[in-house]
């Protein structure tokens, strides 16, 4: 498998620039907040509730989401009131669940340090992180793809995330969202940054019949702190160069044809709403007919 061009000038590229550019983007993306605050582009919670209804949020179900806090714009009382309107909007009867990701490169390069889903951040934006520490009441032990949830279903989906041998399988969060027909929010993102769910779905399929290796030969083992006592987990991690070869967004055509995914917008921020047992049914049915995956999602 080749890299893709941009993967392999990346990895060119001395870590040092890469964090100064990183750096800089971020503090351009704060005056660019500052300056809608200053002119009085604000949003507030109210604002949210109205935008998640008007984009099809569904009270009493369950909602999966990824964010971009800086997409939105400048939200009056940052993370915590876009947690706030979330919650209000699905109700006390549906679970909120978020990523948690403490990963922050490719599986196969994430240091093995230990993992404590009590303590350890969440990588996967300012949101998610609020979420972790403030209010999801529960996480999955997983070391490399947690979930944070909160609600009635929040202790059984993140409670066997460790029993698969990978992120994704049928006892992940992942899957049993998908199981449950959940909602999949992506506020300012798209499938090709925040596609986990599409992992479950690889999974589902059997990664161990793709005709290139999707993960790499053998696990990695991982400490794990839970309740004070560590113990080693061993999980798959992704083959870089496969990794490399990832169209997602080739994938919102067939799911938006089909009625399970629709774009909308949150605040400032593009955005897409999927039924998530929708979009495992389908890209299931058009592997199976057509050989569509996140690699090849025209088919084959």
């Amino acid at each position: 498998m080749r890299m893709s061009f941009r993967d392999t000038l990346r990895a060119l590229i001395p870590t040092a620039v890469l964090e100064w550019n990183r750096a800089r983007k971020k503090n351009k993306v704060r005056a660019l907040l500052e300056a809608q605050r200053t002119s009085g582009a604000v949003w507030t919670k109210e604002d949210l509730v109205e935008h998640l209804r008007n984009a099809g949020v569904e009270t009493g179900r369950d909602l999966l989401v990824h964010s971009s806090l800086s997409a939105i714009g400048y939200v009056e009382g940052g993370p915590a009131t876009i947690v706030e309107a979330l919650l209000e909007v699905i109700g006390p009867e549906a679970t909120l669940l978020m990523p948690t990701s403490p990963v922050v490169t490719l599986q196969a390069e994430h240091a093995l340090e230990e993992f404590d889903p009590k303590l350890t951040p969440s990588k996967m934006g300012a949101i998610t992180e609020y979420f972790r520490a403030h209010v999801a009441t529960h996480r999955s032990a997983h070391p490399l793809e947690p979930v944070g949830a909160v609600g009635p279903k929040a202790q059984w989906y993140t409670a066997d995330h460790l029993a698969d041998g990978t992120s994704y399988g049928p006892s992940s969060p992942w899957n049993r969202h998908m199981e449950q027909g959940g909602q999949i929010l992506y506020i300012g993102t798209t499938l090709v940054n925040s596609g986990t769910s599409l992992h479950a779905v690889e999974d589902a399929i059997g990664w161990e019949g793709f005709s290139f290796p999707v993960y790499l030969p053998e696990p990695k083992v991982f400490k794990v702190r839970v309740n004070g006592v560590v113990t080693e987990v061993a999980s798959m991690v992704h083959n870089p160069a496969v990794s490399a070869l990832r169209k997602c967004d080739g994938l919102i055509p067939v799911l938006e044809q089909a009625g399970a995914l629709k774009k909308v917008n949150v605040g400032k921020a593009a955005s897409l709403l999927v039924d998530a047992g929708q979009m495992k049914s389908l890209l299931l049915k058009a592997y199976y007919e057509r050989g569509v995956t996140m690699y090849t999602p025209e088919g084959q």
